[in-house]
């Protein structure tokens, strides 16, 4: 080792064999073990967002709420402050009018406020990216709150359904009809003010997929597809369910204020009006079952799909055929493509993409481009599956 005379004030150390001492003969130096102030350091490749892709027709998401689902954070958090503060005063006017109606629909309202905290918290959780275990990311948990926000409701109202069926064994009872009548009304008002507040309005259409916002360019024969955010909707029903009951204990409330006599209609009504809340999270739970159970989304279909992809030019047959959901609004496909030998692969995965996309709106499409076999005619496993 030797120093190096200092080029530009830095210092440098080389490494001579040697046979270099005293000759010109050849060898290996290590010329610097320092790099020169006025080189520039290399800079690292910085990743540049492709402008099109055929399996990424959409911008990268950004970070937090997309718009409609900041929407529906702002729609809970104002439904879940306006159900407090009413479930607090129907809770101490349900005491004083010694009412099981009015407790009752406070009970339902309390399984209200629980359903928003969890539809708030699913839709903080659907924000998280996807991992290499979850690659999927976590917009399912939209649809595990609903579903959760369902069966509490069915609980409660379990509960309070055998209290009525109990008061109207026993008639041991005393009900203030004008405290009931004013608590009674005050519950409508309130109802009606989370059902204004937790109402969606469908969003305009718009032309490519979109996840969450999307809405069909090509109106098939099919239901239309449900808008607005699952969590809200759920919640919604709620409140359609606690509405309704809201009515029929006012109406139970001025009976009873100008009959006290007929006090039975306070656990009649509990009972019947719980058996409509019930009700109406039917159509909720059958859309949460469907995704859950990877159904195909309400407002595609199977044919249409399939007979889209057959339309691409070189494209002879499909099969493994799938049409699923993450949420309401967030559809996924994936197929197999049997070409001609003569088509190009790229330009048919392209066009059945675009196809998938624009007609139908999917999230995300997965597709395999395979030469065609005669074969594929007979074999069991290439055709379409039954109906259901």
């Amino acid at each position: 080792m030797e120093p190096s005379p200092a080029t530009g004030g830095s210092e440098t150390t080389r490494l001579v064999s040697p046979r270099d001492r005293g000759g010109a003969g050849g060898g290996l130096r290590l010329k610097s073990l320092f790099t020169e102030p006025s080189e520039p350091l290399p800079e690292e490749p910085k990743p540049v967002e492709m402008p099109f892709h055929h399996c990424h027709r959409d911008p990268l998401p950004q970070p937090g709420l997309t718009p409609e689902r900041l929407q529906a954070q702002r729609q809970l958090c104002a439904a879940c402050a306006v159900c407090c503060v009413f479930m607090a005063g129907e809770v101490v006017g349900g005491y004083l009018a010694h009412s099981l109606a009015i407790m009752t629909d406070a009970a339902h309202l309390l399984a209200d406020v629980g359903s928003m905290i969890g539809s708030l918290f699913s839709l903080w959780l659907s924000t998280r990216p996807a991992t290499r275990t979850m690659t999927f990311g976590w917009h399912r948990s939209e649809t595990l709150g609903a579903l959760a926000s369902v069966v509490s409701l069915w609980m409660v109202t379990g509960i309070l359904l055998y209290l009525a069926f109990i008061r109207l064994l026993h008639s041991d009872y005393h009900i203030e009809g004008g405290a009931m009548l004013l608590t009674a009304s005050i519950a409508v008002c309130a109802n009606l003010l989370m059902a204004f507040v937790l109402h969606q309005a469908g969003p305009p259409h718009s032309h490519g997929s979109r996840g969450a916002e999307y809405a069909p360019l090509e109106e098939g024969p099919g239901d239309p597809l449900p808008l607005g955010n699952t969590s809200v909707r759920a919640a919604f029903v709620h409140v359609l369910g606690d509405l309704l009951q809201s009515l029929g204990v006012l109406a139970a409330s001025v009976l009873i204020y100008f009959k006290p006599q007929y006090k039975a209609a306070d656990p009649i009504s509990t009972f019947l009006f719980s058996i409509c809340a019930l009700g109406s999270t039917a159509p909720t739970l059958r859309d949460v079952l469907r995704v859950l159970m990877e159904g195909s989304p309400r407002s595609v279909g199977f044919e249409p799909v399939r007979d889209t992809l057959l339309s691409v030019p070189g494209v002879r047959a499909t099969h493994e055929l799938h049409l699923w959901s993450l949420t309401l609004t967030y559809h996924v496909a994936s197929a197999h493509l049997a070409i001609d030998s003569t088509a190009d692969p790229e330009a048919v995965l392209a066009e059945a993409t675009s196809q998938l996309h624009s007609r139908f709106g999917f999230s995300s499409c997965t597709l395999q481009v395979e030469q065609y076999q005669p074969e594929m005619a007979q074999c069991l496993r290439c055709r379409d599956p039954p109906q259901a």
